[in-house]
């Protein structure tokens, strides 16, 4: 499906009126040779336009690599073409109805497989409001280093475009579209969707490098650093490779990153990328990036990269997010933001963390009540975008925490929160069962998550294994 949506699109961009991109003219021409062929002849000619255009360098190599036709009835493919990816114009729809498009084959694969592409899809109004609040603009350079299907890169380069296009210099323009903006993925499918995005959106060229990097970000120290960094690491407690034992079942070991920029040694793969996170992130710097609650309470090793974090690093904003947004059932997430600053070793940089609360009394599900952007104005308000940070006030949903408060708090927990759910307090305001089960349920999976990744370290640890090379964070 994403191969001929693809196609399509690259189609439609290189053929229009005005603006044609005449870099993609040999994947319009694919396109319009599948329309011209049908019976035996159409699948012939899919499966040879895979095969060349895998082999074509740079990008569109790394998004048709290895690609296969999975549709081996001629007929089918032909309605598949004609009726239904044909009949549609997705370019002159605007970005949001290709996004829609990737969005509702991610939901379809969450659906099929619990583990399935979902886990790697933030949604969209999150994103929005996250790069409102951050403010990439032309002269930036942006990375995720986790990047999914690269929605926070397309955001950052529509929200540069939105508010620069028309002052952005040749020079700007180029640098956005060939380096500006790039990201990491480790699984090849996915990186594969962030690759076609970024194409369709004019960002890279097709037989220029991928600004798509298909490898593991934790595995080795930066060597770029940018001024920009949004991400949503992938979901899980551990950092883990699959092992096969002696009696051949396969099971996890864990992973711990040994790298001289960290400040501790820990196999949390969470903690682990906001340590990658902070170390790659150029001076000045912004960060925002989202973790789960136990990054914000953990002890031990999480204690001490708070601390670290707290005291080299401005942290100045927290935004504690509701469940029910995510495909991944029972996430707890938050939403953190730092700056990075010049080295000053008698004095921290955090002087005060804004703890915005939009968890307490907010209850979302992905069918009936999902998460539209509206919904963050209040905290992008509250935010003060490109505005100092002196100039804010607190709310109901708003507080402030010095840096001494934060401290002396037990191991330095960050995991703040102030508010009851009126509904507790309350009986005529009572939720509805419905939602009372998914929140039992959305918790249950969450402990369920813990005594998973306790139960695979086990087994890990008890039987004599032999590391195979297939790595997974």
């Amino acid at each position: 499906m994403t191969y001929l949506l693809f196609l399509k699109m690259a189609h439609e961009r290189a053929t229009r009126k005005l603006n044609a991109d005449t870099s993609l003219a040999n994947v319009a021409g694919a396109w319009q040779r599948l329309l011209d062929a049908d019976g035996d002849k159409l699948e012939i000619e899919y499966r040879h336009t895979l095969e060349e255009l895998g082999k074509q360098p740079g990008t569109l190599g790394v998004i048709f690599r290895k690609a296969q036709n999975k549709i081996q009835d001629p007929a089918k493919l032909k309605r598949l073409i004609v009726d239904l990816i044909g009949q549609q114009s997705w370019s002159s729809q605007g970005v949001d109805v290709k996004g829609d498009a990737y969005e509702e084959l991610l939901a379809k694969g969450a659906e099929d497989i619990k583990s399935g592409a979902g886990q790697y899809f933030t949604p969209r109004a999150l994103i929005s409001a996250i790069v409102d609040c951050v403010q990439p603009g032309p002269d930036d350079t942006v990375c995720d280093p986790a990047c999914g299907t690269g929605g926070f890169l397309l955001a950052a380069a529509d929200h540069i475009t939105e508010h620069y296009g028309a002052t952005l210099t040749p020079e700007q323009r180029d640098r956005l579209a060939t380096g500006g903006i790039w990201g990491v993925e480790l699984v090849d499918g996915t990186a594969r969707l962030a690759a076609m995005n970024m194409l369709l959106h004019g960002i890279g060229r097709p037989n220029g490098p991928s600004l798509i990097e298909v490898r593991d970000s934790l595995a080795e120290p930066p060597n770029r650093y940018p001024s920009v960094i949004l991400a949503n690491p992938p979901f899980g407690k551990k950092s883990s490779i699959t092992v096969i034992g002696e009696n051949g079942r396969a099971a996890r070991e864990d992973i711990a990153y040994s790298r001289n920029d960290f400040w501790v040694t820990t196999t949390n793969k969470q903690l682990n990328f906001v340590q990658h996170i902070a170390s790659m992130l150029g001076v000045p710097g912004r960060a925002a990036v989202v973790v789960p609650d136990n990054v914000l309470f953990e002890g031990g090793a999480g204690e001490t990269i708070r601390k670290r974090l707290l005291k080299q690093f401005d942290v100045h904003t927290l935004l504690r997010l509701p469940t029910g947004i995510w495909y991944a059932g029972g996430v707890k997430a938050n939403v953190l933001f730092f700056d990075k600053k010049p080295a000053r070793p008698e004095k921290p940089w955090t002087s005060k963390l804004w703890v915005y609360d939009f968890r307490v009394g907010q209850h979302f599900t992905l069918k009936q009540n999902r998460l539209q952007r509206h919904h963050l104005d209040d905290f992008v308000s509250h935010y003060l975008p490109c505005q100092p940070r002196e100039r804010r006030e607190e709310s109901e949903r708003f507080r402030a925490f010095t840096y001494e408060e934060l401290l002396a708090r037990d191991k330095v927990n960050l995991d703040i929160t102030w508010l009851k759910d009126p509904s507790l307090e309350d009986a005529d305001s009572l939720l509805p069962p419905e939602v009372i089960a998914r929140e039992i349920v959305e918790d249950l999976e969450a402990a369920l998550s813990e005594f998973a990744a306790i139960a695979e370290a086990l087994e890990a640890a008890k039987a004599p294994l032999a590391v195979s090379d297939d790595s997974t964070q």
